[in-house]
């Protein structure tokens, strides 16, 4: 029985001519919350849990429900069943964790001039009556807000540069989401924090329709989707007399911009400097230039091409970790494909706890290598803090009672566990307890710093050529630590001069011991 809803489930999600609206749907969750057991598969009319019936509205804002076919259905039983196998979901979220818990004032004092933020955000469950209906899937969808890069409105279609402050009313950047919606580009950017995260409301106030109206005239004013088209299927909802262009910004609302209309999120920032940026920068125009060229029409795809996978590859060109390849073959990508939520985890664990103290095991990172030698940068950022922020809660025409999947090892649950760590360890949210770990952390590597002769005896008889990059290595680490610590001596400094000791950390902060989990 578990074979058949496995197969039509992952058909469904496999079925490459239409494209989907919420960038990880819920049906693969569903299949792979089956196997392990923790939830029942539904009953159908004859009584059995034979047929996994998706609701209304996981493949968009239409709500339209398409059988898989049986050819799908067929070819996908295998690499459905494994999958499920190797994965289990948990939709449970809790966003009022907390921003993090830092006072503002201490938070202004050490804020990085640049950083790119990842947000795993949760499902979406508009309220019907007004405008489009949008109901989608527990896989939620993931957005990339980037400070430090702004829009090219020149260009009148999405391009992006870095910010100019010396501009007049230049933005402090970018919020980037990418939707199957899309015909010819793969990412849209909105200007600034507030309109993207959220929508312009203050705190206090209300989300009305007359709000929403607003924040749709502001997108639409902002050009979000200059230049940009739509595929057909995007249209099939839309409602007689209603603009094209009207639409879009309709149906977009909480997934392209002003995100917390209708979703919490949970968010890792990872400060960059200057020229990470720019490779950045470079790196999502250079994904955006074939589409905007004509050559190719842009179809999403869970497996091997969806928002995470972008993200995470912008993130690998500012020197994190390594890119994640796309457009593999179904029976690898299947197995090895980013989400969401998992892909918050792992920015924010990666940007703090890789074991740079070793230095081998620095070396054997081959991302983590090229980022010493390129630019004497290490993958672990002080002042990547995480949070969770819910969605606006006073509010008229979302549900705010929402879920977001997360996958996980059905055995050892290891997801499960890292995610709690994050908001159960001050270091993780508190800007001083992260700044002091780094600081302490770097004492410790500079003390006991290994000298250069040592370590090229320990690599044996390398070549020539390959001892000079070992020893370009050892100099460029020291060089990294060095002025990582005299950063952090600053930044602590000024944050402790902010607030009196004591007060910018709270052992009782967002996510202290006792935080909820997900229990599936």
């Amino acid at each position: 029985m578990i074979l058949s809803a496995l197969s039509q489930g992952t058909a469904r999600l496999l079925r490459p001519a239409r494209p989907e609206r919420e960038e990880v749907q819920e049906g693969f969750a569903l299949l792979a919350a089956g196997v392990r057991g923790r939830q029942s598969l539904p009953r159908g009319a004859d009584g059995d849990r034979g047929r996994l019936r998706l609701p209304r509205g996981t493949d968009g804002a239409e709500g339209r429900r398409s059988p898989p076919r049986g050819g799908a259905r067929r070819r996908n039983r295998v690499p459905a069943l494994l999958a499920a196998l190797w994965l289990s979901g948990c939709a449970a979220a809790d966003f009022d964790l907390g921003h993090g818990s830092t006072p503002p004032e201490a938070a202004a004092a050490v804020s990085p001039a640049l950083y790119a933020e990842f947000c795993a955000v949760s499902q979406i469950r508009k309220r019907p009556g007004f405008g489009a209906d949008i109901r989608g899937g527990i896989g939620g969808h993931a957005v990339f807000y980037l400070h430090g890069a702004c829009r090219d409105r020149d260009a009148r279609y999405p391009v992006l540069r870095l910010c100019d402050p010396s501009r007049p009313g230049e933005p402090e950047g970018a919020g980037l989401s990418m939707n199957s919606n899309y015909r010819n580009a793969k990412w849209v950017a909105t200007d600034g924090p507030g309109f993207f995260f959220e929508g312009g409301l203050r705190p206090g106030e209300r989300l009305t329709r007359a709000r929403y109206r607003q924040a749709q005239a502001e997108a639409a004013a902002q050009g979000i989707f200059d230049g940009v088209e739509f595929h057909e299927t995007s249209f099939a909802a839309m409602p007689p007399g209603m603009s094209r262009r009207d639409w879009m910004y309709e149906i977009s609302v909480a997934t392209d911009y002003a995100i917390a209309f209708g979703r919490g999120r949970y968010c890792a920032r990872v400060p960059v400097g200057r020229a990470a940026m720019g490779r950045m920068v470079a790196f999502l125009n250079a994904e955006n230039a074939p589409y905007r060229a004509g050559q190719r029409e842009f179809r999403w795809n869970i497996f091997n091409d969806n928002c995470a996978h972008l993200a995470h590859n912008a993130l690998a060109a500012a020197g994190l970790w390594a890119e994640w390849p796309t457009g593999r073959p179904l029976l690898v990508s299947v197995f090895d494909f980013p989400v969401p939520r998992n892909e918050f985890v792992n920015t924010a664990l990666r940007a703090n706890d890789m074991p740079i103290d070793d230095l081998d095991a620095v070396w054997a990172d081959a991302a983590a290598r090229r980022s010493v030698l390129r630019a004497a940068e290490l993958p672990t950022r002080p002042g990547a803090l995480v949070s969770a922020v819910p969605p606006w809660r006073d509010n008229d025409l979302y549900e705010t009672d929402l879920a977001l999947i997360f996958y996980d090892d059905a055995i050892t649950s290891r997801y499960q566990r890292r995610f709690d760590r994050l908001f159960a360890e001050a270091r993780f949210h508190d800007a001083e307890a992260n700044l002091a770990h780094f600081a302490a952390l770097y004492a410790r590597i500079r003390a006991a710093r290994q000298p250069p002769e040592g370590w090229l005896r320990r690599h044996g008889q390398a070549a020539p050529a390959e001892r000079a990059r070992l020893a370009a290595f050892h100099a460029r680490y020291y060089e990294a630590v060095d002025a990582a610590a005299a950063s952090v001596a600053t930044r602590l400094a000024l944050l402790r001069a902010a607030v009196p000791r004591g007060e910018a950390s709270r052992a009782d902060g967002p996510g202290a011991a006792g935080a909820p989990s997900c229990r599936c």
